[in-house]
């Protein structure tokens, strides 16, 4: 199979419903979502392992910023064309600058839900959140209605921030057709097949970073108690 069928993809769609709505914490539903997606789509899994094992090989996302490390400024449009930077963010507080594939990847999906399910306790600590996706503001506009996140998605077109990080990816041509289904050039806004590696960085008031999460495996996210916990870390140094 190259891509995926009208059925397939409904099939799909339900799956993500039923880890969408289960107890669990996050990378649970993410992994029963993964195996779901496997028996649903098994060339897509086989594919993606195979890309991780790639990616792990070269290192992946390893010479992002550390902790202790200064993160670079970024200044980016967020989801109605006001640009944001990192520096007046993280002057209002600690800060997780989260990077995102995007509002068509479930996983993503299933992350920002968390996320959004747990802002009240973020914000009661003094603590923010800034979403970066490589993709138009159309669709991080999408994301963030659909969502309904109330912190910014920020666009980082042509991936240009995350290469700075070291983040950015070529998905290959493997992945490529068989994510024919989903129009990344119109996403994007290019034809690069370029997404960023999923990724947190916890930023303090004087912009170096307390803590970090980065797994070439998108199917893995920084667990939500583990990001309130380095937050917290954070907000009683501030």
């Amino acid at each position: 199979m190259t891509s995926l069928s009208p059925a397939d993809a409904e099939q799909l769609r339900l799956a993500f419903q039923r880890c969408r709505d289960m107890d669990g914490t996050l990378n649970e539903q993410l992994r029963a979502y993964a195996d779901a997606s496997r028996k649903v789509f098994p060339a897509y899994g086989e594919a993606v392992d195979r890309l991780v094992a790639r990616l792990n090989g070269n290192g992946g996302g390893e010479t992002a910023p550390r902790p202790g490390d200064p993160m670079p400024p970024f200044m980016l449009p967020d989801e109605g064309g006001r640009l944001v930077s990192l520096p007046a963010l993280q002057a209002r507080g600690p800060l997780a600058v989260m990077f995102f594939r995007g509002h068509w990847c479930p996983y993503c999906r299933l992350n920002v839900r968390a996320v959004v399910q747990s802002v009240d306790r973020i914000k009661a600590m003094g603590a923010q959140v800034v979403a970066i996706m490589p993709e138009t503001q159309e669709y991080t506009g999408q994301l963030k209605a659909e969502s309904g996140a109330p912190f910014p998605i920020l666009t980082d077109l042509d991936n240009g921030y995350a290469l700075s990080l070291n983040l950015a990816i070529w998905l290959g041509a493997e992945i490529q057709q068989l994510l024919s289904y989903q129009d990344m050039a119109k996403f994007h806004g290019n034809e690069g097949w370029m997404l960023p590696i999923p990724a947190v960085f916890v930023v303090g008031r004087d912009g170096i970073v307390r803590a970090r999460f980065v797994d070439p495996d998108f199917r893995k996210r920084m667990e939500i108690d583990d990001l309130i916990e380095a937050l917290e870390r954070v907000s009683r140094e501030n």
